[in-house]
């Protein structure tokens, strides 16, 4: 039987981190590619050499050339840049939409039948792009950002309690960072309600932390952004499409009468399968959080106009 194929689109500190967290999930073999020569290859020969040592049975290659990522089952497009001094948001939203279409291009060019995560910012926007470009359906096209969002909520609750992170569920709606919709009343530890054991207080500052998580990293790295998480987030996903997991993650998934959408990419509840996102869980929302949500959405509908009219 084949094994599992999986290409990682950018060897920078996110896509090498995603590769590194999966060699240890030995859910199938690797390819990392990146544009600059030798960059990947180099990442990847060390991550390989890493495997006696682990005791990981992966084979994990580096390339610039599309051609060696072809047949792959899942595509992780971590390609883009990060906004450097001088640089427009405007700027910014138009080279990463020029290199995510570029890449979902050669992705759907090699490996026709793949499912492909986005993890390139900003998310909502760079799923769209990759949504146009590659010409897939819709359940073939998933952002990760939901679940970087909550990893940071759940450890910074079971910070607070001083509990087992593994204890805490917890789901968010919308946007990556400031955008996010935290669900208090769908957070619990061990099955109590967060409500049951923090005050509204705590929560808040928590929520408030959680959306400010990855500036917190940037100030505090100064030369960097964080990609342990997110690398982290994108091989969970990865690891629920090729094991059939059926799993219920936050992510950045097409909505179309779900939750009054109408047609975009937003971070809901999704069931992951080996088929991509088989289906979008909604959920019954309340005043407050139905306000949250649909601020949301209008920031990702300003963005998705944006990106159509370059």
């Amino acid at each position: 039987m084949a094994r599992n194929k999986i290409s990682i689109i950018g060897a920078g500190n996110v896509g090498a981190t995603c590769a590194h967290w999966l060699t240890k999930k030995e859910i199938g073999d690797i390819v990392l590619l990146d544009i600059i020569d030798g960059y990947a290859a180099g990442k990847a020969l060390d991550m390989f050499e890493a495997s006696p040592v682990e005791q990981y049975d992966v084979r994990i290659t580096g390339t610039t050339d599309y051609v060696d990522t072809a047949n792959s089952d899942v595509v992780v497009i971590t390609s883009g840049l990060a906004r450097k001094p001088g640089m427009s948001r405007d700027d910014l939203l138009k080279k990463n939409l020029e290199i995510v279409s570029s890449v979902s291009k050669e992705v759907a060019k090699h490996s026709p039948d793949c499912i492909i995560v986005v993890v390139s910012n900003p998310l909502d926007a760079m799923v769209h792009a990759a949504w146009k470009a590659s010409g897939f359906p819709t359940e073939r096209v998933v952002g990760m950002a939901g679940i970087l969002d909550t990893a940071r909520y759940r450890s910074f609750i079971g910070e607070a309690l001083d509990v087992s992170v593994t204890d805490i569920q917890a789901l968010i709606l919308g946007g990556h960072g400031d955008d996010m919709v935290p669900l208090p009343r769908y957070t619990t530890v061990a099955g109590i309600p967060i409500t049951e054991l923090l005050d509204n207080d705590k929560i808040e500052a928590i929520v408030d932390r959680a959306r400010k998580g990855g500036i917190e990293i940037v100030n505090l790295l100064k030369t960097g952004s964080a990609y342990y998480a997110p690398g982290a987030g994108a091989a969970e996903m990865v690891e629920a499409i090729l094991k059939d997991k059926r799993r219920i993650l936050p992510c950045c998934a097409y909505c179309d009468s779900e939750y009054g959408i109408g047609g975009y990419f937003v971070g809901v509840p999704v069931l992951l399968s080996r088929k991509g996102v088989e289906r979008v869980i909604e959920l019954q929302l309340n005043d407050d959080e139905k306000a949250m949500l649909q601020e949301s959405i209008d920031h990702v509908k300003a963005l998705v106009a944006e990106i159509e009219a370059m």
